[in-house]
């Protein structure tokens, strides 16, 4: 056996020094590439009022037109017209890249929510506000085209695209929490509008700023043969699972105002549902830096349809206290899920049809969140309080069944050719 050196003798000591800095330099090697640290900060400054717009609507029609059925009604009607255009962005995007078509896209979003500010200041008919809102859902996924750069510059280094991608979860949930309450800060603080002023600002500015960053954008190709993600492999399968799991998060947000309203804290549920995001916020970054091996959908499918029982039960309790340490728990499930899900759509789909796919992700989702507002919302209705939150415990175990499935026939397993 040869002599052990003084260098060798370091090396034990060395290695577990970069197991207890794993976490940190997980991250910090993703913002050392040049150009990564200025992209994320455009990103993070346009994804925030994506947490804002609906809430800031809301509230700045109903104050107007004294109908919060009136509001409901245009917000559907844009969170409609946002799936189905945003497929459609995204292929222009794959095809003439994402500065080229992000950025007026961007502009025609702009003047929607400018021009609904005017409609509803001026008392403009109610159809124009349907119409004025509609022209927002022209807004690109700017979570979308962030992770299709992470996936571009990271597409030969599959663990540092699982941080990336958890580090793109948790700022997904960290701007949900934080747009609604600055959302209802500026509009009770200053006036109705001030809430979607504020955030067309952030929306132009933060895209001006990504978009500038060309030397991470992905190459365009101006004629994909590929075929479309919605017949790769798995892709449908996975799609399904977005939808259920979209319902989980609608049908929670509806519930747990109903619930919190019955308690007499309504003001309190904005809060209660901001733990659930600060929760998902926590596990995401955890989730990425941790990099967990083994850790399928199924698996965390399967934690999440567990979890989401925890506010049921706390429900039946009578407490808010309790419902708001269930959910703060609960909502450690759904980002490990989402990233888990959203890093199997990438590996299935055509690399040059990326933001294409990332976009019908959007779009299940959107599709889960109307489902499940609209059961959540009976259900609380109908039902006792704490009976609405069997909604969204079932649309989680809907999930499960899903990715379940999909694993017994090897497709959501297997990783797709690119």
């Amino acid at each position: 056996m040869p002599p052990q050196t003084t260098e060798d003798s370091r090396i034990p000591d060395e290695q577990c020094e970069e197991r207890g800095t794993g976490q940190l330099r997980g991250y910090r090697g993703l913002f050392s590439r040049p150009g990564t640290l200025a992209f994320t900060a455009g990103n993070l400054v346009a994804r925030l009022p994506m947490g804002m717009f609906s809430v800031s609507a809301v509230v700045m029609i109903a104050g107007a037109r004294g109908s919060y059925a009136l509001a409901g009604a245009v917000t559907a009607v844009g969170l409609a017209a946002t799936g189905v255009a945003g497929p459609w962005i995204a292929r222009l995007v794959d095809r003439h890249g994402q500065a080229r078509v992000a950025v007026p896209a961007t502009l025609t979003a702009v003047l929607g929510s400018l021009a609904l500010l005017l409609c509803v200041r001026f008392g403009a008919p109610d159809w124009t506000l349907f119409a004025a809102y509609a022209a927002t859902a022209a807004t690109p996924n700017i979570g979308g085209l962030s992770r299709a750069r992470w996936a571009h510059l990271l597409r030969d280094e599959p663990a540092a695209l699982h941080t990336a991608n958890s580090f793109e979860q948790a700022a997904d949930e960290l701007c949900f929490m934080l747009g609604p309450v600055l959302a209802a800060f500026l509009t009770g603080t200053f006036f109705p509008e001030a809430g979607t002023l504020a955030g067309t600002v952030l929306l132009l500015a933060g895209m001006l700023l990504f978009t500038a960053q060309r030397a991470t954008e992905p190459p365009p190709l101006a004629r994909s043969k590929a075929r479309s993600p919605l017949r790769s492999p798995g892709i449908p399968a996975l799609l399904a699972c977005f939808v259920a799991t979209g319902s989980v998060f609608g049908s929670m947000e509806v519930v747990t105002i109903a619930y919190a309203d019955a308690q007499g804290h309504r003001a309190a549920a904005g809060l209660v549902l901001a733990l659930q995001a600060a929760g998902s916020c926590a596990a995401g970054l955890l989730y990425g830096a941790l990099k967990p091996a083994g850790l399928g959908l199924p698996r965390c499918l399967l934690a999440m349809a567990a979890l989401m029982t925890l506010p049921w039960l706390a429900a039946t309790t009578g407490s808010l206290v309790a419902l708001a340490g269930a959910l703060l728990v609960a909502g450690m499930a759904t980002a490990p899920t989402m990233v888990t899900a959203m890093t199997l759509v990438q590996s299935r789909t055509p690399a040059d049809r990326l933001n294409e796919g990332m976009s019908l992700v959007v779009t299940g989702l959107l599709t889960g969140i109307a489902c499940g507002s609209a059961a959540g919302g009976w259900a609380a209705e109908h039902g006792s309080p704490a009976t609405g939150f069997a909604v969204p415990a079932l649309a989680a175990a809907v999930a499960l069944v899903i990715g379940a499935s999909r694993l017994r026939t090897g497709a959501a397993g297997r990783p797709a050719a690119r």
